[in-house]
């Protein structure tokens, strides 16, 4: 008799940079998702696929769920919602340092409204490595008297510490059934769009202040080369002529460095020579237009 395969999906929800990209890149042993210091980096709902012997973990890495203002904000939130509300299990991801922060307190509220009863809710406990642990007691219980999580782990992300033991409880979680996808398939997102993701990384964590928030890469022209290759031609839009400037920086020394530094995550990621080439362009109401939305995996009347 062989072992009954499994496949569900795993919703990681969180305040924003606690941590949701890195476990799920950690899980999925790749790159699938941006990780940054800034926070909010995380637009579309990205599936990491990850294997634990013959069950199939989807994990959909949801925007850090936030207080919205713009439209794009609320997009995300909607998403990250969405994304939670059709999950089979749904993984709350704390800071150990942060404990009980007033944003998660309104997760957990919120959580009350929007997720279906009987829906499996576990509590991963990050970034262990930064307090002792009779502080992640206390922080433990305080967490679980609040919501009535399924299961607690302690983890670190970066690290790796607990991170086995959360995927092995998952596997054994998720309903049986066949996989979604390819044994070899590590996420659900076109390459085009992984690609896009990579470069507004680089663009992120170069640049500071508002000016991140308010650009987006697209993916213009991908061609796989007869020689093994693969050429990639991305359009960084920006919402006024001045972030243009910012954004090529002196003698066009900002984007040059973004595009290499984005170019060494590409091949590592697609393991051929890849040759990017990026376009900075002014778009002024990028934000209120519907394609640029559909492009980032958001509704764009979430926004609304």
């Amino acid at each position: 008799m062989t072992e009954a395969t499994r496949a569900g999906f795993v919703a990681l929800i969180g305040e924003p940079n606690a941590g949701k990209s890195t476990l799920l890149n950690r899980m999925v042993g790749a790159k699938v998702s941006i990780v940054t210091h800034k926070v909010q980096t995380t637009r579309a709902r990205i599936r990491g696929v990850c294997m634990e012997g013959t069950a199939q973990i989807v994990f959909v890495d949801t925007p850090g769920l936030f207080r919205p203002r713009r439209r794009l904000d609320r997009a995300m939130v909607a998403a990250a919602w969405g994304g939670a509300a059709d999950a089979d299990i749904i993984v709350l991801l704390v800071e150990a340092h942060r404990g009980l922060t007033e944003g998660t307190k309104a997760i957990i509220d919120a959580m009350r409204d929007r997720i279906p009863r009987g829906q499996k809710v576990a509590l991963a406990i990050n970034k262990i490595d930064r307090v002792k642990a009779e502080t992640l007691l206390a922080l433990s219980a305080e967490l679980n008297e609040a919501f009535p999580f399924v299961e607690t782990f302690m983890i670190s992300a970066e690290k790796g510490y607990g991170v086995d033991k959360l995927r092995v409880w998952l596997a054994g979680e998720i309903p049986e059934g066949t996989w979604f996808y390819p044994e070899d398939q590590i996420a659900d997102l076109p390459m085009r769009m992984i690609a896009a993701e990579i470069t507004r990384e680089k663009l992120t964590l170069r640049l500071h202040e508002e000016l991140p928030y308010q650009l987006t890469v697209e993916t213009e022209t991908w061609e796989d080369r007869p020689d093994g290759s693969t050429r990639i031609d991305q359009i960084v839009y920006v919402a006024r002529d001045g972030h243009k400037g910012i954004v090529l920086g002196n003698k066009g020394e900002t984007i040059k460095a973004v595009g290499q530094a984005a170019r060494i995550d590409l091949v590592a990621f697609l393991e051929r020579p890849v040759h990017l080439f990026l376009q900075v362009k002014v778009r002024p109401n990028w934000l209120d237009e519907p394609d640029r939305y559909s492009e980032m995996g958001l509704d764009f009347k979430d926004g609304d």
